[in-house]
C-alpha cells in the first residue's frame, strides 16, 4: 500500500482576491515594523482570533462531534463523489472517522488517506487513531494501520489550526512575525507567520472584519523524496456559532497545488465527553463480530480477490518497466 499524505480535517472556499488587487497575494505593511513590533502585532492578532473563535471555551475544548459530507478526489484533483462523514475527536490526538456510502462498494483509499481500504457490505469504512496507534474497519475486517499512516495523522494534528492556536502559540522556540495586510478570499485580512524549531512555517490569514482565521498555509522543510518543500493550504469559511464556538462549516485542503480534501459540515457539537472506547480497536472488533456471517464471508472473499488482482497488476507493471 502507498500512503496518501493527508487526511481528513476540515474546509471549502476557493482562494480569491479583491477586484482591485492582483490575484497573487501582496502582503503590505510588515516591512515598516521592527522585529519586536512585528512579534507583538502577530501575537495580538492571534489573541484576537482566539477570542473570536470562542475565547476560553475554544482554549479549553476537549472534544468535538461533527457530521457532514466529504468530497472524494482523484490523484489529479478531479471531483468524483461525496461521502457521508461522521467524525469524533478528542484533542489533541484521538479521532474516529466513519465514512458512509450508498450504492455499490468502491475503493476509498485515496479519499481516506490509506490506500487499499474498501467499503464493507454495509457501505462503511472507519479509521480510528489514538496516540501512536491506528486501526481500520473495512471490507476485509479490522486491521492495524501501518506506522507511517499514524505518523502522518500525528503530523496533521501537529500543524492543525486548532492545535496551533490552543497549544503551540506557547511552544518554546516558536518565532512570530506579522506578515502584513492582504486580500484573501475576497476579504481584507492580516497575515501572521509562525516558524517552529523544526523550521516548519505556518502562515495564518485573519479576517480584519471578524478576526476569524480564513486560511492556513503550512510549509514543511525539504522533502528528500520530492526534492522540494511541501505546502498544504487550508481554507475555512461559512462560520456559524455552535455550542459557544465559531465553527467553519466549509473546509478545504490543497497539497502542493492539488485539492485533496473538502468537507461540508452540517452540525458540530462540543463537550459530549465520548467514552474512551470510542477510540479503541475493541469497538471495531465488536462491530465486525456483529456483522452477519454471510456478509463477512462475502466481504472477505471480495477483498482478497481485489488484493490479488492489485498484486497481479503491480507485478505486470514491474515486468513491463524491466522490459
Amino acid at each position: 500500500m502507498q500512503a496518501r499524505r493527508g487526511s481528513v480535517l476540515a474546509a471549502v472556499i476557493l482562494a480569491g482576491s479583491l477586484a482591485c488587487v492582483p490575484a497573487i497575494a501582496r502582503a503590505q505593511g510588515s516591512q515598516f515594523l521592527l522585529p519586536e513590533q512585528s512579534t507583538a502585532k502577530a501575537k495580538e492578532l492571534l489573541h484576537q482570533a482566539i477570542d473570536a473563535l470562542g475565547g476560553p471555551a475554544f482554549l479549553n475544548l476537549r472534544d468535538s462531534s461533527c457530521t457532514g459530507r466529504t468530497a472524494t478526489f482523484e490523484h489529479s484533483g478531479d471531483l468524483t463523489d461525496f461521502l457521508q462523514l461522521n467524525e469524533v475527536r478528542e484533542f489533541p490526538d484521538k479521532a474516529r472517522l466513519e465514512y458512509v456510502r450508498k450504492g455499490r462498494n468502491t475503493i476509498a483509499g485515496y479519499v481516506l488517506g490509506v490506500d487499499g481500504l474498501e467499503f464493507s457490505h454495509g457501505g462503511i469504512v472507519v479509521t480510528v487513531y489514538s496516540g501512536n496507534h491506528g486501526w481500520s474497519y473495512d471490507r476485509s475486517g479490522v486491521n492495524e494501520l501501518p506506522a507511517d499512516y499514524v505518523s502522518d495523522f500525528r503530523q496533521q494534528v501537529h500543524v492543525s489550526l486548532g492545535n496551533v492556536l490552543r497549544v503551540r502559540v506557547n511552544e518554546p522556540g516558536m518565532a512570530f512575525r506579522y506578515g502584513g495586510e492582504d486580500a484573501v478570499d475576497l476579504r481584507a485580512a492580516d497575515w501572521v507567520e509562525l516558524t517552529d524549531a523544526e523550521d516548519i512555517t505556518i502562515r495564518i490569514a485573519i479576517s480584519q472584519s471578524t478576526h476569524l482565521p480564513i486560511r492556513e498555509v503550512v510549509q514543511t522543510p525539504l522533502d528528500p523524496k520530492l526534492h522540494s518543500k511541501s505546502e498544504d493550504i487550508f481554507y475555512f469559511s461559512d462560520y456559524h456559532l455552535m455550542g459557544g464556538l465559531e465553527t467553519p462549516l466549509q473546509t478545504t485542503q490543497e497539497r502542493n497545488g492539488t485539492k485533496i480534501a473538502q468537507t461540508f459540515w452540517d452540525k458540530c457539537e462540543y463537550g459530549l465527553n465520548p467514552p474512551e472506547s470510542t477510540f479503541s480497536r475493541q469497538v471495531l472488533d465488536k462491530r465486525w463480530a456483529q456483522a452477519p456471517d454471510k456478509d463477512r464471508a462475502r466481504d472477505k472473499k471480495a477483498s482478497d480477490h481485489l488484493k490479488e488482482k492489485q498484486k497481479d497488476d503491480e507485478d505486470a507493471d514491474t515486468t513491463a518497466k524491466k522490459n
